[in-house]
């Protein structure tokens, strides 16, 4: 399975943009992304170090929400 990571942009160089999610930052390629406005405090859909698609910030949290109760039920420890 794979997942797209929704991160919030923090600032954008060309086609490059540093993006953050739950405190960990990365440098994104906006390539795939040319044709849509992009601001810093976006959110945008991380696939393997690509931006695929423009988020909302609704979105971005509904995201996490399911991302952290899978995770969390992934967890030995909570299960046991």
């Amino acid at each position: 399975m794979c997942l797209g990571i929704p991160m919030q942009i923090k600032q954008i160089d060309g086609y490059t943009a540093r993006c953050e999610a739950k405190g960990i930052e990365r440098d994104v390629n906006l390539f795939m992304l040319q044709h849509e406005s992009l601001q810093p405090d976006d959110f945008v859909v991380v696939h393997l170090g690509y931006a695929i698609q423009k988020a909302t910030p609704q979105e971005a949290h509904a995201a996490w929400e399911i991302y952290d109760e899978m995770l969390s039920k992934m967890d030995p420890q909570k299960n046991a």
